[in-house]
């Protein structure tokens, strides 16, 4: 199996470090092709008014100056153009991809752009804790954990334009329940939190916080299989109609 692996945080960043152990117990036919510098929150952009540089680093191994969609653009459409990957692994994120998450997290776009280009792909990210911030992000979780949520992936065909995004709770790896599949959850964005405060020069800057998840009473999202203890795996599609309203606004034209 030819693997591509690309991310959002940067080729260097220590998550992917793990995303290549990870795929070392898959195959030994690794492919790299990530941005080179951080790119998070960069959601599905494109760059189109600056070029790109490619960069290789070493045998199969590729940085792009550029967003994660940028790179995997780059990966399918010229590093590998004559032998492309059977899967395509974005990550591991540094921070949870759930809920709206996955409309701002390049992570998820890298795993977007491999199921356009008809590549089953999957997103991986690993939640952590408050007091972990920066490179004291644990890893554990997704390391002693992805291979066993990828090997039953395998042999899954994933329908046309479809990919698989898989969050990690921050836990120590022994103390996981376990896997559940579940649906994409929602944050209740009325009560979004914007931080104010100073800089060192007396002007004033902002942060945004996120809100309070809208519980289901099954828990059967993505938010809530975290909360549990539980990594959860939930499947995405790049269908954005909304189909219950097609013909609520047919008769509106018509």
């Amino acid at each position: 199996m030819r693997i591509l692996l690309s991310n959002d945080d940067g080729i260097y960043a220590p998550g992917f470090a793990v995303l290549e152990k990870i795929a070392a117990t898959i195959s030994d036919d690794i492919w790299v092709v990530a941005p080179a510098e951080e790119q998070s929150g960069a959601g599905h952009s494109l760059t189109l008014t600056q070029p790109l540089r490619l960069r290789q680093l070493g045998e199969k191994r590729y940085s792009v100056t550029g967003t994660p969609t940028d790179a995997v653009m780059m990966g399918l459409g010229l590093v590998m153009k004559d032998n492309p990957p059977d899967l395509l692994l974005s990550g591991v994120n540094r921070g949870a991809n759930l809920a709206e998450d996955v409309t701002y997290s390049g992570t998820v776009s890298a795993a977007m752009e491999g199921a356009l280009a008809g590549v089953p792909s999957i997103a991986l990210s690993q939640c952590y804790a408050a007091e972990a911030m920066g490179n004291n992000v644990p890893f554990s979780a997704a390391e002693a954990w992805g291979g066993k949520v990828l090997k039953p992936l395998l042999d899954y065909r994933f329908p046309p334009r479809t990919l698989i995004n898989v969050n990690f709770p921050a836990l120590p790896a022994a103390e996981i329940e376990g896997i559940r599949t579940v649906s994409q959850g929602m944050r209740d964005y009325g009560r979004l939190r914007i931080v104010e405060n100073k800089d060192p020069r007396g002007f004033p800057y902002y942060w945004f916080g996120l809100g309070p998840m809208v519980g289901t009473h099954e828990h059967s999202t993505d938010l809530e299989a975290i909360a549990d203890g539980y990594i959860a795996v939930t499947p995405l599609h790049l269908d954005m109609t909304h189909h219950e309203s097609l013909a609520a606004l047919g008769t509106i034209f018509d």
